[in-house]
């Protein structure tokens, strides 16, 4: 099975998809979860909880659509 370069895979991913991308820092890799904002041929943005992300291309290692977070649980009541 050939998978498509993860590059290739955000280039053709609807904005608004639920992403994880995995790509490389000085010393190691991090991972970005969030919405996929937009991609170029050179960078992607990711909408992370805590902000949006720009990712150069050149530096992502793989990545991958994932579903949607779960339903946050309800506040328990104090009895």
């Amino acid at each position: 099975m050939n998978l498509p370069r993860p590059q290739d895979f955000l280039s053709n991913t609807a904005e608004g998809t639920r992403v994880v991308v995995r790509y490389r820092i000085d010393g190691g890799f991090t991972d970005a979860l969030g919405y996929l904002v937009s991609a170029s041929a050179g960078s992607c943005t990711i909408r992370t909880r805590q902000s949006d992300v720009e990712i150069p291309l050149e530096l992502v290692v793989t990545a991958k659509a994932v579903p949607p977070p779960p339903p946050r649980r309800s506040a328990r009541s104090v009895s």
